[in-house]
């Protein structure tokens, strides 16, 4: 079977009384999940936290904007974060992808026992200028979705109906998320009929992988006027480098480096996110150190 390409729709129903952001993200999911190892309790979690991402990142303006989402709930599979842009391109990693818990009793997999929910949501935006807004809310559940809409609540005072999926099998079988948030001026009759609706979302995976993102659209939303204004194409995609890792170590100060070439004679660095590896000599750590000096002294 062709992987679907991962992409996201941003639509308004009866001319802008409500906005949504419908995104399959399956193909990222699979990726991430080759990436990490990651069981199928990790997998659901990085799927949907790469779709809320997604959808989040497709609230910035600029090219350089990034967002950062952290769940921290104090589970066994430690901190899940991803980072996203304006440009359909996000990260993310898991503490310990390999973690996996025994199914729920209503037979799904137990995302929140994995993230637990004795902890925070923690939203990060950065500008490119200037100190990034950072704002927390207190988990719901640790199954993201949820603590989603509570974040929209609390930090932005936007009610919101947010649902996020990931289907496991031997593969990832189908991900992806949906954000609904009423605008100024939203009716009752609107918000009424979103809420009968409600349910429907619930099975978001399952609709994903049954139906494109346009035929959701239209069964869901029929009635309601949906209007898609844009299509991003999604990806997952690290933007790590030697540059980038070099500028990490030397954030550790001079002392730290000269530890790491007396000990090890060198060291190797992993990204959380791409699981790439960088391995610097000692000869190399030191050349850096002098750089370093070199530039502030010029």
């Amino acid at each position: 079977m062709t992987p679907r390409t991962s992409r996201l729709l941003r639509l308004t129903l009866k001319g802008g009384e409500a906005r949504v952001f419908l995104c399959d993200t399956t193909e990222m999911a699979q990726q991430a999940r080759d990436i990490h190892h990651a069981s199928n309790t990790c997998s659901a979690a990085m799927g949907r936290m790469i779709a809320a991402a997604a959808i989040m990142g497709a609230n910035l303006k600029s090219e350089g904007d990034r967002i950062t989402l952290t769940i921290n709930g104090g589970g066994p599979a430690g901190p899940l974060c991803a980072v996203a842009g304006p440009d359909g391109v996000v990260k993310v990693t898991i503490e310990h992808p390999e973690v996996e818990l025994a199914l729920k009793e209503n037979g799904k997999l137990d995302v929140g026992g994995a993230l637990g929910k004795d902890g925070q949501l923690t939203v990060m935006r950065s500008y490119g200028f200037g100190e990034p807004y950072v704002g927390r809310v207190a988990l719901v559940s640790g199954e993201i979705a949820e603590d989603v809409a509570m974040y929209y609540l609390e930090s932005e005072q936007t009610p919101s109906l947010c649902a996020l999926g990931t289907l496991v099998g031997e593969n990832i079988l189908s991900a992806g998320g949906i954000l609904i948030q009423a605008m100024p001026g939203c009716t009752e009759e609107l918000l009424d009929a979103l809420e009968i609706r409600a349910e429907l979302f619930g099975a978001i995976s399952q609709m994903l992988e049954e139906m494109t993102l346009e035929e959701i659209v239209s069964g869901c939303f029929r009635g309601l006027e949906p209007e898609i204004l844009e299509e991003i194409p999604l990806r997952l995609h690290c933007d790590c480098s030697r540059a980038y890792i070099e500028r990490v170590l030397l954030s550790m100060g001079e002392k730290e480096i000269r530890d790491l070439i007396a000990s090890q004679n060198g060291c190797e660095v992993s990204c959380h996110f791409c699981r790439s590896s960088y391995a610097f000599t000692g000869e190399e750590l030191a050349r850096l150190i002098d750089q370093a000096k070199a530039e502030d002294e010029a």
